[in-house]
């Protein structure tokens, strides 16, 4: 019988006018890999912050026992030593710094007096070639992609000899590829006796590579299945998580498509920083009133440099080409009279771009439209706070309060927050850049029904995804995007993953 190397007993957390935690358990044997899964604010991070010592003991109740001992862990350097590393979803490096010395900032080699940096760099190389990363130490991290900064983060973890490690959702931002890579890494490093927790929403990836899987719903552990003896089904997996069956990921909708309404011709975007260099090149499409339009692609195909030039050209240089707006050649030379023409923009960076974390829910979710709130230029705060409380009960919202802090909620609650604030906006026309990043299948489906409910009242949704199965299971119409450019152009009934790959694939030959 393999070894226990963690249990977590009977953990209660609470936080005001809120039971995070309600008794949850957890048992991890040595050299497996143990999922946990649940909806949106089930608990999951706030399990994981409480065993790293991001909270302290004191601040919840209940039992840790790692390794035969009871821990007390005070701060997320005692967690350390004792090699539980935990790599959070928001990637903890400083774009400034190297490589090198992001993976052993607070972790350095040398003296007290004098760092060695041969020492450092030499390491450094020789963990990221550990987890396959070929890139130089001394190559600053602003200069590589997320999906390397996420090898970058395991790297660091490996230089702090780690026993168990955490990753909370490390696919949420990479794409298939780099998946697979991530996925294949933490098999090789079972295979070599690490323990691993990974919290995704991913079901077929958690299925890949997990042994047992922990679910947790509303602060409780619900059950765990072993892959060996249980059911590993997404179908099992999605009833435990949200309390009932979803037999259907998407929901039915009867497209009631209308005229054109929106319209975008050779519009062309030239890098803001690299001078030759176009990530929108001569790129034509149209939107129809009721119809829900995607655009697909692979990471870096323009798709979001699209999306935000065209909404107050709040990226990119040298804009050109012409946009029309039921007929009519409009400009939207700011935010503001993109807003003022019912145009919305969903960012797929809510915590960056999208939300003010410091700010209450309330105060979020009328920002894009003060005007509905005011008169005179003076807030009416008893109505800001009853349109924010229609909106968090109709967009399922967890919270405590909409007076809470938008930095406290979960990811999933946070886009649903960033979601309400543009519906309250009241546009015509809503283009979402990854929606769902991050979120479980249940608030998924909350926020298909949403859209679905949009273009129902003769609204229209733009929505660029990198999920190959929400591009083809919500959209009427597809784009694909490749290379700052419009490749191709199908119906959604015909559409499938091979023949958008397929386009890729030949458009780059």
């Amino acid at each position: 019988m393999a070894k226990i190397l963690l249990e977590m007993k009977n953990i209660v957390k609470e936080f005001p006018g809120v039971k995070a935690l309600d008794n949850v358990n957890l048992t991890v044997e040595e050299g497996e890999i143990h999922a946990i899964c649940g909806e949106n604010g089930a608990g999951k991070s706030t399990l994981m912050n409480v065993l790293s010592g991001i909270y302290p003991y004191g601040s919840y109740s209940g039992d840790i026992v790692y390794d035969g001992e009871i821990c007390k862990f005070q701060k997320i350097k005692d967690s350390e030593a004792k090699g539980i590393v935990i790599i959070h979803q928001e990637l903890a490096l400083v774009p400034l710094l190297t490589i090198g010395e992001n993976m052993f900032l607070g972790n350095e080699r040398g003296s007290a007096a004098r760092i060695d940096w041969s020492e450092t760099f030499a390491k450094a190389d020789e963990l990221l070639g550990m987890v396959g990363l070929k890139d130089s130490s001394k190559t600053l991290v602003k200069d590589i992609g997320v999906g390397k900064q996420q090898l970058v983060e395991i790297a660091k973890a490996l230089g702090k000899k780690v026993r168990l490690l955490i990753l909370d959702e490390p696919t949420a931002s990479l794409n298939e590829t780099e998946s697979k890579h991530l996925l294949d890494l933490m098999l090789k490093f079972k295979q070599q006796g690490m323990t691993c927790i990974i919290i995704s929403h991913k079901l077929n990836e958690i299925s890949y590579v997990a042994d047992k899987i922990t679910v947790i719903r509303d602060g409780s552990s619900i059950m765990t299945l072993d892959k060996k003896k249980d059911d590993f089904s997404e179908d099992t997996i999605i009833a435990a998580m949200v309390g009932r069956s979803l037999t259907d990921r998407f929901p039915k909708r009867e497209p009631k498509i209308g005229e054109v309404c929106f319209e975008v011709k050779n519009w062309c975007v030239d890098h803001p920083i690299y001078d030759g260099i176009k990530v929108c090149d001569n790129v034509n499409f149209n939107l129809r009133r009721g119809e829900v339009l995607g655009i697909s692609g692979l990471m870096g195909a323009g798709r979001t440099e699209l999306a935000m030039s065209i909404f107050g050209r709040s990226y990119g240089a040298n804009i050109r080409g012409q946009i029309f707006l039921n007929g009519k050649e409009v400009s939207f030379p700011n935010v503001k009279s993109a807003i003022k023409n019912k145009i919305a923009y969903v960012t797929e960076d809510r915590k960056g771009n999208g939300l003010i974390l410091t700010e209450s829910i309330s105060k979020n979710t009328t920002s894009a439209n003060p005007g509905k709130i005011s008169k005179n230029y003076v807030i009416d705060f008893d109505k800001e706070r009853l349109y924010s409380q229609q909106m968090a009960k109709e967009m399922h919202t967890k919270c405590a309060s909409v007076d809470e802090n938008v930095g406290n909620l979960s990811g999933g609650n946070m886009q649903k927050v960033l979601l309400g604030k543009w519906l309250f906006a009241e546009p015509d026309i809503l283009i979402l850049d990854e929606p769902t990043r991050g979120i479980d299948v249940g608030a998924k489906y909350e926020i298909y029904c949403i859209i679905n409910k949009m273009v129902a009242e003769g609204k229209s949704v733009i929505m660029i995804s990198s999920e190959m199965p929400e591009i083809l299971g919500m959209c009427d119409r597809i784009y694909v995007m490749n290379e700052g450019r419009m490749i191709a152009e199908m119906n959604g009934k015909d559409a499938t993953q091979e023949k958008i790959m397929t386009c890729i694939i030949n458009s780059g030959k």
